[in-house]
């Protein structure tokens, strides 16, 4: 009989411990009976638990917790292609959460996250991939990237809306070329701006030939000038010093001679091994017998 009552105290503690569940904060519950979603018997809407303690009719209700925090998909960068058939590599991210738990679970295999975020990619990639068809390049670029983003947003909600999943933000992180389209690229603008460059040099190169060609034109006339001014200053001395020497000679004619005498005697008996064939009775010697003369006298 004791050994009955402790069964039965067994039975009744396991029974009551598995009709008990607890939700955790940032998790929904919802309870499956015979695989179907337990519904209110009043509104038909499936049964959604909040965080908390919670009872079930144990081994006939199960209980499927679902995370009910926001979420994020970010997954690999993928290839778009735009009005003018270019190819662009895009990353993107997703913002999104449950917002139907009960379609959630029966649209995923279960509650599956994985599988929710592969079909959540495939319509939002499919919504992007109609914005990027009707934007070329340029528009993507220079200010559509916004208009892009909300216009893939509202498809990306629409789309989702049977997933039981609320997209929230839908962003264009970013947009880059694929490698061999960006070599090309890369090459072409190397090749014009190498162009730009020897076109910039060759204008310097001639511009510098015209202000060398400038510049020795100046440099030669102004050359010409100098030597032009120099020869007529020294045009100028040699009249002013003729002027001077005829002043002197007209005062002493005599003393000017002998002082022109007396000076190419320096500088033709300086040196001390000059020599000089003239006739003793030359004039060039005149000064010199009368000082001989008056010597002996």
């Amino acid at each position: 009989m004791k050994n009955l009552i402790a069964i039965i105290v067994v039975v009744l503690v396991a029974l009551g411990l598995s009709s008990i569940y607890v939700v955790k904060e940032g998790e929904r519950a919802i309870l499956i009976q015979f695989g179907k979603v337990e519904r209110d018997a009043q509104t038909g809407e499936a049964m959604v638990f909040e965080p908390g303690l919670h009872f079930k009719i144990p081994f006939i209700e199960q209980v499927k917790k679902l995370d009910a925090r926001l979420q994020t998909l970010d997954g690999d960068p993928d290839r778009f292609v735009t009005s003018e058939k270019k190819d662009l590599i895009v990353d993107t991210y997703v913002m999104w959460r449950i917002n139907d738990f009960s379609t959630f679970y029966l649209s995923t295999n279960g509650g599956n996250i994985l599988q929710a975020e592969a079909l959540l990619t495939r319509r939002i990639n499919s919504g992007l991939r109609s914005e990027f068809g009707n934007r070329t390049i340029s528009d993507i670029v220079s200010g559509e990237r916004d208009e892009l983003m909300r216009e893939a947003l509202l498809q990306g909600a629409k789309s989702a809306s049977d997933l039981g999943i609320e997209v929230l933000d839908v962003r264009v992180m970013q947009i880059n070329l694929p490698t061999e389209v960006s070599q090309s690229i890369y090459q072409r603008m190397r090749a014009e701006r190498q162009a730009v460059a020897t076109e910039h040099r060759s204008e310097g190169k001639e511009q510098a030939e015209f202000i060398r060609a400038d510049v020795d034109a100046r440099v030669t006339v102004m050359l010409a000038d100098a030597k032009r001014q120099s020869r007529e200053l020294r045009g100028e001395g040699d009249a002013e010093a003729a002027r001077i020497y005829a002043e002197a000679y007209e005062k002493d004619a005599e003393f000017f001679a002998f002082i022109r005498s007396m000076e190419a005697y320096t500088n033709s008996f300086g040196k001390g091994n000059d020599m000089l064939v003239l006739d003793a009775n030359s004039d060039f010697f005149r000064y010199l017998q009368d000082m001989m003369g008056e010597k002996q006298e």
